[in-house]
């Protein structure tokens, strides 16, 4: 694709695809992709055969060129798009200042390829293939623990580590615990439901079946890790803010050789009793210029769900500001 004219003020700027056979994958059925770019952008697009005019202000119409431009060569590398997808590539722009120089970092799996949908989940990527720990902090919806697990996989698949190993804290089990239904492991299954599901997504079922039942695999609450090292092994632990600052050291310190470790939570969720302090808040305090350590903080602009999930973040982000007045 290249750049036919380019003018400024609102005079339409045009671009050019070179493969007209891809553009309905592009646009989207009915072109619902070039309306969701036009409502999240604030231009107007219309296409003519191979050839898009754009109108809006300079601003905008660079950052909508920007966006088509990583939307075709999405589909021209055989990946699909869809409205995930256009958001990713909208968020990504506008990261990049519009100039659509923002580098999506890509996970690579057996069945597909993930690539990151904003500018944080780029730089949380490469933390954890560059760092042996991690910490990713930040609401529902960023995709934390998601692409901690593809992490996990994509190294795995490599032959990096020889385990892969995920951790909840059970908090509203407790004393509770003791009467709900079942063996121990069916009491916990529904705190370990979220690291099973995402297990699922990146690989077949019987290959995730067949690895936890042979131990490469692990899904197990904190209070297992006590009294480990973890060697050869890419350890997440999820729902951190839930921890204890003793839980959270003990967890920390089961760190062994060519091991790597994944910690997310959301500081706004914490379940603990009142007045105890959160081991993730801790954790990120106590260790913050510990070298080998890195620190990703997502926001409610990074949530990649539905647009209504960040709208509700931030109304309840508000309110509590608002509270602690």
């Amino acid at each position: 694709m290249t750049t036919v004219s380019e003018t400024e003020g609102r005079t339409p700027r045009h671009i050019q695809f070179d493969d007209n056979n891809l553009l309905p994958l592009v646009f989207g059925a009915h072109d619902r992709h070039l309306v969701r770019i036009e409502q999240q952008l604030g231009v107007s697009l219309v296409a003519r055969g191979n050839r898009i005019a754009i109108a809006g202000s300079p601003d905008a119409a660079v950052s909508a060129e920007a966006v088509l431009r990583s939307l075709y060569n999405q589909v021209r590398d055989g990946q699909p798009v869809n409205e995930g997808d256009v958001d990713a590539a909208v968020r990504m722009t506008r990261a990049a200042d519009g100039d659509g120089t923002g580098n999506r970092a890509l996970i690579q799996l057996h069945r597909k390829r993930i690539a990151a949908r904003s500018a944080a989940q780029s730089r949380y990527i490469e933390a954890m293939r560059e760092n042996d720990m991690v910490f990713a902090v930040g609401p529902a919806g960023t995709g934390k623990t998601y692409l901690a697990v593809c992490a996990a996989v994509e190294m795995f698949s490599a032959g990096r580590i020889d385990r892969i190993i995920l951790s909840r804290p059970a908090v509203e089990a407790g004393e509770r615990l003791g009467f709900l239904p079942g063996d121990m492991q069916e009491k916990i299954d529904p705190y370990l439901r979220p690291l099973f599901d995402a297990l699922h997504d990146t690989l077949p079922g019987d290959q995730v079946v067949r690895r936890l039942t042979s131990g490469e695999f692990e899904v197990a609450p904190l209070a297992f890790m006590r009294g480990r090292t973890l060697t050869n092994a890419f350890v997440i632990l999820d729902e951190a803010q839930n921890t204890t600052a003793t839980q959270m050291k003990m967890f920390l310190t089961r760190l062994g050789e060519n091991s790597r470790m994944v910690v997310t939570g959301d500081l706004s969720q914490v379940d603990l009793p009142p007045g105890t302090r959160p081991g993730l808040r801790d954790a990120v305090e106590t260790l913050k210029d510990v070298p080998g350590i890195a620190f990703i903080r997502f926001s409610d602009a990074d949530v990649v769900r539905p647009p209504l999930v960040a709208r509700i973040i931030r109304a309840y982000d508000a309110a509590e500001k608002v509270r602690e007045r």
